[in-house]
């Protein structure tokens, strides 16, 4: 069901045209405990698509705490994207090239967007 899920959702993101895919990297937050209790398979990144000023997430994923950074490191923009929520607007004020990171408990996905 999930598989549909994201094939119908990627169907729809192409037929919209405008929407690229957010590449994101995976690493451990510093606070991450050490020891077992993590698989030893990769975390899989989010699917998450911006068009715009619109970032769209799968229709089944988890909460996230969403940071925007500017190209000093300074914070621009922050909210959490509950599980329920399938799009968050960015504020229209951003123009140029930010970081955005998703943080998922002890994760942390980071990538690129221009705006």
């Amino acid at each position: 069901m999930k598989k549909i899920a994201l094939f119908v959702f990627a169907l729809f993101m192409s037929i919209m045209g405008q929407a690229e895919k957010i590449d994101f990297t995976c690493n451990g937050v510093d606070d991450m405990p050490v020891g077992n209790g993590h698989g030893k398979a990769p975390m899989r990144p989010p699917v998450v698509y911006i068009d715009d000023y619109t970032l769209t997430f799968a229709v089944d994923h988890p909460d996230y705490d969403l940071t925007i950074k500017g190209e000093d490191g300074d914070v621009v923009f922050t909210t959490t994207v509950f599980s329920t929520e399938t799009q968050v607007i960015l504020p229209s004020t951003l123009s140029g090239e930010y970081e955005i990171e998703l943080r998922m408990g002890y994760w942390k996905f980071t990538g690129y967007i221009n705006l």
